[in-house]
């Protein structure tokens, strides 16, 4: 359980922002030391990473869209059931989407590192690389 949720916050960190590289954990000078990262396991993670970021960044986009929708429906003063069915439906595959897309660039990812470096990324404790730089929900997973 302690490697899935590891795998879950690590996924996490990657986020997609429009800053520069905040989420290329394997960019960040110290956990790269502490990994003993090569330059080409940094590169081929760099390979991962733009193979996904722009479907990311478009499934992130439709996932808002779809919150907002619903949002939208629920601050109706009358609710329509159906269409609330059918946009968190939509929400639903969407978020299972992307967590899926997340998931097996981890997997990818996870290839690229030796069994050493996993065991260390594991035993790190690192902060979500996302907006405002804490964990989502305000709370670490436990490990």
């Amino acid at each position: 359980m302690k490697k899935i949720l590891l795998a879950v916050f690590v996924l996490l960190t990657i986020g997609v922002e429009a800053q520069p590289m905040p989420g290329k954990w394997w960019r960040r000078e110290e956990i790269a030391q502490k990994l003993e990262l090569n330059r080409e396991q940094q590169r081929r993670l760099d390979e991962i990473f733009q193979a996904v970021a722009g479907e990311l960044i478009d499934l992130k986009a439709q996932m808002t869209k779809l919150e907002l929708q619903l949002r939208g429906e629920l601050d109706r003063t009358q609710l329509r059931r159906t269409e609330i069915q059918r946009i968190a439906a939509q929400l639903n595959t969407a978020r299972g989407r992307m967590f899926e897309r997340e998931l097996m660039m981890l997997v990818d990812m996870r290839g690229v590192l030796e069994e050493e470096q996993w065991q260390r990324l594991q035993d790190m404790d690192l902060p979500r690389l996302g907006p405002g730089g804490g964990p989502p929900g305000g709370r670490r997973p436990p490990h």
